[in-house]
């Protein structure tokens, strides 16, 4: 056993398609060892890497996810066409995202147990996936000198936030937000470590609406063999501010919406959320830490806990951004939360953690569509102003008060992560 902090276990087994899984529990007889997690997978799944047949039947080596380069714009672009089969909108008693039913014949769900805390597992559909005795090296198509491609040489691992496919991650309490933000920061400290891995992504989609498949709540981690469009293009406008002043862009950025105000929503002890001054989506929120911090792992665990409460007051506001149900519950806002970290290596000076929320949802039953404009050239137009963004967010913001995480158990100060090794 090999501790890493003191209020977590992790748990590590081998599905039975070869794939890993982890079990990151917080209830006190699973911490302390009293109890174990389910570690066999009896379900007769091929493993993973396993020679696939073509049409006639003739046997293959499995090559992966590939990707190609789109020499107009230099972004690589991985082509995964067999997640066309993937799970599509399951019927409730067919959840790949469920624990086991207890005494059931064991189905195809993905998590073995009967119950656990929170779970991350390889992507059984990955969009990128690293493949042995497969080299990671560049080559040209057709005889062409402009079109290169790789292996998508990857990794997908989905996160559950809960065992309840009712639940929301608003509804999780402190203790189980606390645990949820140990599993992103161990996976993104693992996931950086691995072989030809540039960046690493926590995020999570959320609704219908925003194109989730699967409505059990859970977010998804990748880890990237290249550093992503979005991200590359930050970190330009972040090393032309480091080469004119010498600071860091992001770090100015924030401390830029300290000193207006303007569009503060909430501040905690180590936490700002705000809506950036030129927001384009007609809901987003920003969280940042005050402390220049790269990414998840470099977190302290007093952020760390800090965090645990700001994220589920900020889930609380979004939900209550838009009107409530005429049953006077709240809408469930579609939102993507994205969380941006500094890459593993080149520019990583220059990168500073934060998360980004946003909702497509201009209006009950009506969606932001990214048209001609936005679509064709990349040229945003908002529908509204950050001002207005954020007037509303306060406005819930102060009707929440510190009531938002009222429903919690109380946060695992000085949380982390104990190692147990799977059966």
């Amino acid at each position: 056993m090999s501790q890493l902090t003191p209020q977590v276990r992790r748990t590590r087994i081998t599905l039975a398609d070869g794939r890993d899984l982890f079990y990151f529990d917080d209830t006190p007889e699973y911490v302390s060892g009293q109890k174990s997690r389910r570690s066999d997978d009896p379900r007769p799944l091929a493993d993973r890497y396993a020679p696939v047949p073509d049409g006639q039947g003739n046997l293959h080596e499995m090559t992966g996810p590939t990707m190609r380069m789109d020499v107009l714009t230099g972004e690589w672009i991985p082509h995964a066409a067999h997640r066309m089969n993937r799970t599509f909108l399951p019927p409730a008693d067919a959840n790949p995202l469920a624990p086991a039913k207890p005494g059931a014949a064991y189905s195809d769900g993905e998590i073995p147990d009967t119950d656990y805390d929170v779970v991350v597992f390889e992507n059984r559909f990955p969009s990128l996936m690293r493949v042995p005795g497969v080299e990671d090296v560049d080559t040209t198509i057709d005889g062409e000198d402009l079109w290169h491609q790789r292996p998508a040489a990857g990794r997908c691992e989905v996160i559950c936030f809960s065992p309840d496919a009712t639940k929301s991650l608003r509804e999780v309490s402190v203790t189980r937000m606390r645990t949820i933000v140990e599993a992103w920061a161990n996976r993104t400290e693992e996931l950086s470590a691995l072989p030809g891995i540039e960046q690493v992504f926590c995020f999570e989609n959320r609704g219908e609406e925003i194109g989730v498949t699967l409505h059990h709540p859970h977010g998804q981690i990748y880890a990237y063999p290249y550093v992503t469009p979005r991200t590359a293009q930050m970190l330009r406008q972040a090393g032309a501010h480091r080469q004119e002043t010498g600071r860091n862009l992001l770090a100015d950025v924030l401390a830029a919406e300290l000193r207006s105000g303007r569009r503060i929503v909430f501040e905690t002890e180590h936490w700002v959320a705000y809506v950036p001054f030129a927001a384009r989506w007609p809901m987003e929120i920003h969280l940042a830490p005050r402390r220049d911090v790269p990414d998840l792992p470099a977190l302290t665990a007093d952020e760390r806990d800090d965090l645990a409460l700001a994220y589920l007051r900020m889930l609380e506001i979004v939900d209550r951004f838009f009107p409530t149900q005429e049953d006077g519950s709240l809408t469930k806002t579609p939102y993507i939360a994205a969380w941006h970290q500094a890459p593993v290596g080149q520019g990583r000076e220059d990168g500073r953690l934060h998360l980004q929320l946003f909702s497509i949802l201009r209006a009950p039953g009506k969606l932001k569509y990214l048209a001609g404009s936005e679509s064709g050239m990349g040229a945003w137009i908002s529908d509204t102003t950050p001002e207005r963004i954020a007037d509303r967010l306060r406005e819930v913001a102060a009707q929440v008060g510190g009531e938002s995480v009222a429903h919690t158990n109380g946060v695992a100060g000085g949380a982390g992560t104990q190692e147990e090794a799977g059966a």
